[in-house]
């Protein structure tokens, strides 16, 4: 797939975003004591702020990514550091495969497994449908959506009365911008797809929600997009900046664990003010 001239070569790295993840500010009251989690592109953005604060309050995470490795170790050594467990797992999410060896790492390496946090994504900004390559949409859907399908369904023997699904939607899902097409169709799909499984695993115990997440500063944004836009990003919200990945760690934790005990079934906005339908 022949990419535009973006900023970052995709899918980007954190080596010199300098975005927060709640490194130095995130502290933990172990609201996650003793429970394992599954987060997928959890070596940078939103998915390392995860990880850092499931740590922090009590939980082993398995990190789910690409091919970065060093921005993968980074997360691993804040987990390591809050005194959990870290497993690394590479690997394309595109893959169904891949998606059912990352549950079976993780019932092997934790004995448990508690939550899924389905937050790895693709985008890519074209000008004009014509632009976008097909196996760009093949991928982007694979990758978005597809792979939470493959995750969830590999893990439901696993999961027990109390355990929690989270998929990451988008603004995007509902506000849809038309050069990042494939994409907001994924995540108006993980909206849905979370909305459907909270009904349907609701006997079970299970709670599923997705948070939707307006413009966020992820080495996804200098990947997919050109300079100028990247200058701009996020500085058309009410609140007039791009959110850190550390500002959506809250909801993800709240979501996770017993305090969200009767949440299920919710899409969270967490949007910088922009309202989503």
């Amino acid at each position: 797939m022949s990419e535009p001239d973006t900023v970052q070569a995709p899918p980007g790295t954190e080596q010199e975003m300098k975005a927060d993840h709640g490194e130095q500010s995130y502290v933990g009251h172990g609201r996650l004591e003793g429970k394992a989690a599954v987060i997928t592109g959890a070596d940078s953005g939103i998915g390392k702020a995860v990880a850092i604060a499931y740590a922090r309050e009590g939980a082993d995470v398995l990190i789910s990514y690409l091919n970065e490795d060093e921005d993968a170790k980074d997360t691993a050594k804040w987990v390591e550091e809050a005194g959990r467990k870290a497993v690394l797992v590479p690997g394309d999410l595109s893959d169904p495969a891949h998606c059912r060896s990352i549950i079976e790492t993780a019932v092997r390496e934790f004995g448990r497994l508690d939550i899924i946090v389905n937050n790895a994504a693709y985008q890519m900004s074209r000008e004009s449908l014509e632009e976008v390559p097909d196996e760009e949409w093949d991928y982007t859907i694979a990758t978005n959506l597809s792979a939470y399908f493959h995750l969830v369904k590999a893990a439901l023997p696993h999961l027990k009365p109390g355990a929690s699904i989270i998929g990451s939607s988008s603004v995007q899902s509902d506000q849809p911008s038309p050069e990042l097409a494939p994409y907001a169709v994924t995540k108006a799909g993980v909206a849905s797809l979370s909305a459907s499984l909270a009904q349907m695993l609701g006997s079970r115990g299970i709670r599923v929600n997705s948070v939707a997440p307006g413009p966020i500063w992820t080495p996804l944004i200098p990947a997919s997009f050109p300079k100028e836009k990247v200058e701009s990003f996020g500085k058309d919200v009410p609140l007039g900046r791009p959110g850190q990945p550390a500002e959506l760690a809250p909801v993800y934790v709240l979501l996770a664990s017993d305090e969200g005990s009767y949440i299920s079934g919710a899409r969270v906005a967490v949007t910088g003010g922009k309202p989503i339908l």
